[in-house]
């Protein structure tokens, strides 16, 4: 594979990745409601998933995935009450004034956050319309390597990580703004929001 092609293929990934859905909302308004703790399990679900989804249409496995149509449904479904799950505990928590939150919620870090972000991956129809319909326009899957593979992977690791952590970091930076205990209880509940609307749209498609 071509310089120029993996070249194409970076600029497509980031423009899929960094254009908001519900993964960058849902990390957003979690870093919003929760700060950066627990927050590179959180992103490592997103990579491990994609990085999935990605070797299934690098190997030509998309037609078995279809065979498993429903059991991808059970995982935007678990995806989505990860969320629903988040919001509540961020809907209910509340902050002492001139203090940080309250102790997260172990769901929020962890094997839980991560498992969380990788079911929420794994059935997020944005993600799997770009690696089963968008990839093959820009990547000659017929003519792809082991070698060819393992060098698309990195980039997507590379690219994925490096936009969800600016996501993160200037979601972070935000919520440091938000100085006042009123103000921080405005937005983890916005927040908690976000989230709770991420979690219906997704299991609505």
């Amino acid at each position: 594979m071509s310089i120029s092609s993996l070249l194409l293929f970076a600029a497509v990934y980031f423009a899929a990745v960094a254009t908001p859905g519900p993964g960058v909302a849902a990390l957003v308004a979690r870093v919003l409601g929760h700060g950066l703790t627990g927050v590179a399990p959180f992103i490592l679900g997103y990579v491990v998933g994609d990085l999935i989804w990605l070797t299934i249409a690098a190997t030509g496995l998309a037609a078995i995935a279809h065979l498993f149509a429903g059991a991808f449904i059970a995982l935007r479904f678990a995806g989505a009450a990860y969320l629903i799950y988040i919001a509540w505990g961020m809907a209910r928590s509340s902050f002492a004034a001139g203090s940080e939150t309250q102790a997260p919620l172990r769901a929020t870090r962890g094997w839980r956050a991560f498992s969380g972000s990788l079911s929420l991956t794994l059935g997020n129809p944005k993600v799997i319309v770009f690696f089963l319909s968008i990839m093959p326009l820009v990547v000659d899957l017929n003519a792809v390597t082991p070698a060819t593979i393992a060098t698309i992977a990195t980039i997507a690791v590379v690219v994925l990580s490096a936009t969800l952590a600016a996501y993160a970091l200037a979601a972070d930076r935000a919520r440091a703004l938000l100085r006042s205990s009123r103000a921080m209880r405005y937005a983890q509940r916005a927040a908690a929001g976000v989230i709770a609307g991420v979690a219906v749209a997704i299991a609505a498609r």
